[in-house]
């Protein structure tokens, strides 16, 4: 139901993060009042028929500062992202959309060189760049340029995902390393990406996941975390649900350099960004063959189960430490990391 909302209310960036305030939004204004079915299951991309077909069609804004980061750019983050967001659901992508919002000012040879990593990115992974638009706003009016990317993807017969799907004993696995994203781009802004090293994790995930869709129903729910990382997506994946996820921390690969610099800036490396990973929640008897097939793919070659769906904790992601206690993982609330997606 749609929230109203009193007058001299605003929005803070905390309502972009991904965490508890950016669902509210999205559940009590977005969802509240333009409600419809397809709109309601708040996937990550809308999934409809369409003369006997079934579509996918997603859209993201990308907003990132530096526009240039180790591992990637603005323009390769958007085409990847999209990607990305028609791939969870299952479905491959084949078309996109490239919308520009530039500043006034900006430098014809950084234009070229994002446009050139669009290019290079989309052939790659072997979709079209078929639509377009261009603004140019006053200086001051944008921060060198913001990238609007829509995708459209078809999905196979027996592939269908969704929270529904979830049973208890099922499997959560990761396709690799969290927080490489989040560390780059956080590092380039403060001038420590040499002493980090870390490169973004910036990639399309379509072949990755299309290696495992052969056990169609058996995968049961995909997304990857990016905004609000591992925490935000569990969060959103069990709330409201008579069941729960334990995660072993021993088992989330993170790289030393991501301990390091969160252990140094007090970050929580499983609500950090990523741009090239991929939660997977697999029926228990399939879970250790789907890793399998994950880890011969370079993306997946750090793939790992790392919990499961459990009767206990309702609506709770729970995470069982090395020292063998347990703490829950709650949805973040406030802003940690402005514009790194």
């Amino acid at each position: 139901m749609a929230k109203k909302h009193k007058s001299g209310d605003k929005i803070s960036l905390s309502h972009g993060a991904g965490g508890k305030l950016s669902l509210d939004l999205i559940t009590h204004l977005l969802k509240g009042n333009f409600d419809n079915k397809i709109l309601n299951r708040l996937e990550d991309s809308a999934v409809f028929e369409l003369n006997g077909q079934k579509i996918a069609f997603t859209t993201d804004s990308y907003v990132i500062q530096p526009i240039f980061f180790p591992g990637g750019d603005i323009g390769k983050l958007a085409v990847c992202g999209t990607i990305n967001d028609l791939s969870v659901v299952g479905a491959k992508p084949l078309y996109l959309s490239c919308s520009l919002i530039i500043e006034e000012g900006l430098d014809k040879s950084i234009l070229e060189k994002i446009i050139l990593s669009m290019k290079k990115t989309a052939q790659k992974a072997r979709v079209k760049i078929v639509t377009g638009d261009t603004k140019v706003v006053g200086k001051g009016s944008a921060d060198k340029i913001f990238i609007n990317t829509s995708g459209i993807g078809t999905i196979g017969d027996g592939i269908g995902l969704g929270r529904e799907k979830i049973r208890i004993g099922d499997k959560i696995i990761l396709s690799g390393t969290i927080g490489d994203h989040a560390t780059a781009v956080l590092s380039s802004r403060a001038g420590l990406e040499f002493q980090t090293g870390i490169k973004s994790d910036c990639d399309f995930l379509s072949d990755l996941i299309g290696s495992i869709l052969k056990f169609k129903d058996k995968i049961k729910f995909m997304r990857d975390p990016t905004r609000g990382g591992l925490a935000s997506v569990l969060n959103e994946m069990v709330e409201g649900k008579r069941l729960g996820a334990l995660l072993y921390e021993d088992k989330i690969p993170i790289r030393d350099e991501v301990t390091g610099f969160c252990e140094l800036l007090g970050y929580d490396p499983l609500y950090l960004a990523n741009e090239g990973k991929v939660i997977v929640v697999a029926a228990s008897k399939v879970a250790k063959e789907v890793l399998k097939i994950m880890k011969r793919n370079k993306l997946g070659k750090d793939a790992e189960i790392i919990g499961e769906i459990t009767a206990e904790y309702k609506g709770m992601v729970v995470l069982k430490t090395r020292y063998g206690g347990t703490r829950v993982v709650d949805m973040p609330t406030g802003e940690q990391f402005p514009r790194i997606c």
